[in-house]
């Protein structure tokens, strides 16, 4: 992993990536887990632009949107473990998004610091992010550890925690989120960072605007609103 440090003086953003539907391009994974998820409880299969329009976490509530009410906890159980195996099943086939590995590459070649934080689990996060050869280029990469419908702010937290063991310098101020999900501001607003919210994810430009924060359609527009927020 790079060292994720340039003194030049000016005040630089340290980034924290999300994974999926942010650097990963796996909405049509995603949709298709979903789908797989639902039929093993009889439910009707949804689209793309119905998904991105009631996507919520956690998902247990996204569900209810879907269904009218909460799954029950055993509902809940076949749901997620379907959908997980399904996903992975799809997911080494993804691809970075469009432009994603050239700003990474030009950031960490630059000695700008930026870490991945995602929800998925991370031992299979570790492994996907190799073979996309881009590890290098964070100073830190964490996956889920504990269940799946845990708080991505709690994560953040602890995320924070360790990146300032490393550098005590990497501070709430100083962080940008770059997520595509209405999650992501809330664990930047967490530890008192900002957050940029992608439209090329999980969640439609509307949701993503009652978040309150810049909401870009590139990656590199993103990398842009960053820098300039902790300027």
């Amino acid at each position: 992993m790079g060292n994720g440090r340039q003194d030049t003086g000016k005040r630089q953003a340290h980034l924290v990536w999300d994974w999926n539907g942010t650097l990963l391009d796996d909405n049509v994974a995603v949709i298709e887990a979903t789908n797989a998820a639902f039929a093993e409880l009889g439910l009707e299969p949804i689209t793309l632009e119905r998904y991105r329009d009631l996507y919520c976490v956690p998902i247990p509530r996204f569900y209810q949107r879907l269904m009218g009410r909460l799954p029950t906890d055993a509902e809940w159980l076949v749901m997620d473990a379907a959908f997980h195996r399904q996903y992975w099943s799809r997911a080494d086939s993804c691809g970075l998004t469009v432009g994603a590995a050239e700003l990474l590459a030009a950031r960490w070649a630059a000695g700008l610091s930026q870490s991945l934080l995602s929800m998925a689990p991370h031992e299979h996060l570790v492994p996907i992010v190799r073979r996309h050869g881009i590890t290098e280029h964070f100073v830190r990469v964490d996956g889920r550890t504990g269940p799946s419908h845990g708080s991505k702010a709690e994560h953040m937290v602890r995320h924070l925690t360790a990146l300032r063991t490393a550098d005590p310098e990497i501070s709430g101020d100083r962080i940008v989120v770059i997520g595509d999900a209405v999650d992501d501001a809330v664990a930047a607003a967490a530890v008192g960072a900002q957050a940029v919210l992608f439209t090329g994810g999980s969640h439609s430009r509307t949701s993503l605007a009652a978040a309150g924060v810049p909401v870009v359609d590139t990656l590199a527009e993103a990398v842009a609103v960053a820098e300039d927020l902790v300027a």
